[in-house]
């Protein structure tokens, strides 16, 4: 008993300790690779298809105002607000669930970033568990811009297309530079399901949801860049 208490306490102080690292250095360091990308990889394979992996990292520097402004609009209009979690939305989503309506998604840029660079897909209370663990450690080491930086870039935005840069390139023939606003606003408004809402043939649905992120990216706290 007590060889596997020594054992349980050296795995949870690696665990703090490495997870505490990983953070630090990714503050740093671009984020090549998450484990969407190899899940993805080999559910391609999986199903007989050719892998494709299509990314390529750049700075938030390099990116127009317009895409950071546009996901804020569509998916966390707090975001510059908030400390990682917005607790009226957990609360709303719960409410609804309760009553019997579709469950639908409550999480943060913040969180959603933690969940693509450090853990796997899943609605387990364990993972949200380390969802929110990390959520914490980004919002105070990493800060709204590096958060934002590594959310753009790593973010699933077409079947094997991740990140602003590869989308922009794919799907608009431009560069996350020089994305417009109307541009801008399809990348987000496919991003709840980018596999099956493509920004390249954008129906009428999305269409829909562009405009109204157009016009909610007017109305949200503006986006600033160091």
């Amino acid at each position: 008993m007590m060889k596997f208490r020594k054992w349980l306490l050296r795995a949870i102080l690696f665990f703090f300790g490495s997870s505490i690292l990983a953070v630090v250095v990714l503050k740093w360091v671009p984020v090549y690779f998450t484990p969407l990308m190899f899940i993805r990889i080999a559910e391609q394979i999986f199903d007989g298809e050719s892998p494709k992996l299509s990314h390529q990292w750049v700075s938030i520097d390099n990116m127009s105002r317009n895409m950071p402004q546009a996901v804020i609009a569509s998916e966390d209009n707090l975001f510059l607000d908030h400390s990682g979690f917005d607790f009226a939305q957990i609360k709303a989503a719960r409410k609804e669930a309760s009553k019997g309506k579709r469950v639908r998604g409550a999480s943060t840029i913040s969180q959603q970033t933690a969940k693509n660079v450090f853990l796997w897909n899943g609605k387990s209370y364990i993972r949200k568990g380390f969802e929110a663990y990390f959520t914490l450690f980004i919002e105070f080491i990493w800060g709204k811009e590096r958060i934002m930086e590594v959310y753009l870039n790593s973010i699933e935005m077409g079947k094997g297309i991740y990140g602003v840069e590869a989308v922009a390139k794919e799907h608009f023939g431009t560069s996350a530079a020089n994305l417009s606003k109307s541009q801008a606003a399809l990348i987000a408004a496919s991003l709840p399901n980018p596999i099956k809402f493509n920004s390249a043939s954008p129906s009428a649905y999305m269409r829909r949801r562009q405009h109204n992120i157009m016009s909610l990216m007017g109305k949200t706290r503006q986006w600033k860049s160091r």
